[in-house]
């Protein structure tokens, strides 16, 4: 499937106007109470993800208000981790999409009950790529700390990058959380669901999944 189809999209919006040097210079202590919040929160949806296994292993569905908590956990991750990468001033928000876009539709057709014995198996050698990538974007972000303290711009390239990654991560993330089982493409392109435009993921035509 074409990283363009997948149903799992991603994208932040790029500050034209420039980001504040001062919020950039203290993003890190500024980000203090996001880690807390990313940790209970990680715990909770851990237990609901628990649950779900179970559910779609004899039903093939994964609740509907299950699905959803996890999801306004994954916007509120995606949220969290621009505003850490330094690609917004906007400290995330618990509802309000702000900048940042991330797209899960919910699997209406069903899922597979056996994918969630192997899905974690499966995404090994997404983990090994993005885990690589990781520590890229650990470079990048630095170079780019110090562009906004001195420019007021994150490079355009550096922050595409950044998405790109990121874009993969939740991609992942949302495959092995049960959300989806189309396979995640091996790509960090993607359009951006919150530009003018953009096709969103309920738009686009998924391909057919198969459930047994």
């Amino acid at each position: 499937m074409s990283p363009h189809h997948y149903p799992v999209q991603y994208g932040v919006d790029y500050p034209e106007a420039g980001l504040s040097r001062l919020t950039t210079f203290f993003r890190i202590f500024m980000a203090i109470p996001v880690f807390f919040i990313l940790y209970f929160w990680a715990i909770a949806a851990s237990v609901v993800l628990i649950i779900a296994w179970f559910a779609i292993v004899f039903t093939k569905k994964f609740p509907r208000g299950m699905f959803d908590f996890l999801h306004r956990f994954m916007n509120y991750t995606a949220r969290a981790t621009a505003y850490i990468y330094l690609q917004t001033d906007k400290f995330p928000s618990f509802s309000d999409e702000q900048d940042v876009h991330l797209r899960i539709p919910y699997p209406e057709q069903g899922l597979s009950r056996w994918l969630p014995f192997v899905k974690w198996l499966l995404a090994i050698p997404h983990f090994i790529v993005v885990g690589i990538l990781g520590y890229a974007v650990g470079i990048v972000v630095f170079i780019a700390w110090f562009a906004v303290l001195f420019t007021g711009k994150y490079p355009r390239g550096m922050f595409d990058f950044v998405t790109g990654v990121t874009r993969w991560t939740h991609r992942v993330n949302a495959y092995v959380y049960l959300m989806r089982d189309e396979y995640p493409p091996f790509s960090m392109d993607g359009p951006n669901p919150g530009m003018a435009g953009a096709s969103s993921a309920t738009d686009m035509p998924l391909a057919p999944q198969t459930t047994f």
